[in-house]
C-alpha cells in the first residue's frame, strides 16, 4: 500500500477534546455514527451504509488537501474515543440562495457524545482556527429548522439566520456569521 500523502491537517485542543485529522482506524467508528437513526434524523434522515460512510471518510480528507479545510476527527482527550467530526466544507450544494465556496460549518456527533456541550466546545477551537487562517468574510452553515440543539449551538458561536430554504425536498435555515476584521 502506498504510503499516504501528508495533509498538514492542524492539531487543535481544549480542555476535554483534541481536534485531529481522521484516519483509516477512524472508519468503525465513523460507520457505526453515520449508521445511527439519532445521529441523521436532521442530516438527510436516513443512516449511511458502510460504503457512503468510506467515502464520506474520503472525501474529508480530500477537502483539506485540496482547499486547507475541511472537518476534524474529534476525539475525547481522557479516552482517546472517536465522537464525532466538526469543521468546515465546500459541499456545492444545489440550493437558492447559493452558498457557493464559502465555507460551511459543520458538525456532527456520536449520540453518547450529545447534551454535554462538547459540540460547542469543540466548534469555538475550530472557528478560533477559522477566523485565524481562511481569510474568508463569512462562514456559513445549513440546520433543519427543528433542529433545536444545532441551532442553538450555532447561535452560541455568532451564526444568524439569512435565509430559509428548501434542500433534497427538506426545509432548512441557513445562517451565516461574520469573521472577525
Amino acid at each position: 500500500m502506498p504510503e499516504p500523502i501528508s495533509t498538514d491537517v492542524p492539531r487543535l485542543g481544549t480542555e476535554r477534546l483534541v481536534l485531529r485529522a481522521h484516519s483509516l482506524d477512524d472508519f468503525a467508528a465513523t460507520a457505526a455514527m453515520w449508521a445511527s437513526e439519532d445521529v441523521v434524523r436532521f442530516i438527510g434522515g436516513r443512516p449511511s451504509t458502510r460504503e457512503e460512510s468510506w467515502a464520506r471518510l474520503m472525501r474529508t480528507r480530500g477537502q483539506w488537501a485540496l482547499l486547507g479545510f475541511g472537518l476534524w476527527a474529534v476525539e475525547e482527550r481522557a479516552t482517546g474515543r472517536f465522537i464525532g467530526e466538526v469543521g468546515f466544507g465546500r459541499f456545492e450544494r444545489d440550493i437558492d440562495p447559493p452558498i457557493g465556496a464559502t465555507p460551511e460549518g459543520a458538525w456532527v456527533l456520536a449520540p453518547e457524545a450529545h447534551g454535554r456541550g462538547l459540540a460547542s466546545e469543540a466548534l469555538r477551537a475550530a472557528h478560533a482556527w477559522a477566523d485565524a487562517h481562511l481569510g474568508v468574510e463569512r462562514l456559513v452553515c445549513l440546520i433543519a429548522p427543528d433542529n433545536a440543539p444545532s441551532l442553538a449551538v450555532a447561535r452560541k458561536l455568532g451564526y444568524v439566520e439569512y435565509a430559509r430554504a428548501p434542500y433534497k425536498g427538506d426545509d432548512c435555515v441557513l445562517l451565516e456569521r461574520a469573521t472577525p476584521r
